[in-house]
């Protein structure tokens, strides 16, 4: 009993629960620091900024910190997933996708968008031409949904094939929302939700491979 809990122990690594654990709390990080900034910073409206803008100001360090212990967390499981699946569908394909999702968000958090629209306070009232690290945060952020939804349907798959109807149907869900076209009047909060259902993804599905270690 013994040998057979060494041999599983080296098989998945001794810190694949570690790993697991620290994707577990990616989406309640980003989430919980999005919203309380979005409820106390004043100016912010979320119906006109994106809670990238968050990341602009003074106190813009605290959401680009969120958003690289975020990409943190999604990059911990992409090496957990690694570990633990092993075989079939999506087992090397999935670990891509996620890195790009987890790279791309640590990149977004170190390079922020541009105050505009008012926000923070004493910003123009409209839009800006975007500088070379606006440019930067926009197309990490990009990429990494586009990866994240290719991971989900790479795992979408995988469910199928394996006659996992509710996993299909989240991978699914969550990669439909991912691909979604903007809509220009809604972007913002459009863009809020599509977080929040990439974070929520994560943490479920770290918490789904946990439980089959």
């Amino acid at each position: 009993m013994v040998t057979e809990t060494i041999r599983e122990t080296q098989r998945i690594g001794a810190r694949t629960p570690t790993l697991l654990g620290a994707a577990t709390i990616a989406g309640p990080i980003f989430y919980v620091s999005s919203t309380v900034q979005a409820l106390s910073r004043d100016g912010f409206d979320l119906r006109v900024h994106p809670l990238s803008q968050l990341a602009a100001g003074e106190y813009g360090w605290i959401q680009s910190a969120t958003f690289v212990l975020a990409g943190l967390g999604a990059l911990a499981l992409a090496v957990a997933h690694r570990r633990v699946v092993r075989s079939g569908v999506g087992s090397r394909v999935a670990p891509v996708f996620l890195a790009v999702f987890g790279a791309g968000f640590v990149v977004a958090g170190c390079f922020p968008m541009d105050p505009q629209n008012g926000f923070p306070l004493g910003a123009p009232a409209g839009a800006v031409e975007m500088s070379w690290h606006g440019v930067v945060h926009t197309v990490a952020a990009t990429l990494s949904f586009v990866a994240l939804a290719a991971a989900c349907i790479a795992l979408l798959v995988r469910a199928i094939r394996r006659r996992r109807v509710w996993a299909a149907v989240g991978h699914g869900a969550t990669a439909l929302v991912l691909l979604l076209p903007m809509s220009p009047s809604e972007s913002s909060v459009q863009i809020a939700v599509t977080g929040l259902i990439a974070f929520t993804w994560v943490t479920v599905y770290a918490l789904s491979l946990r439980r089959g270690l």
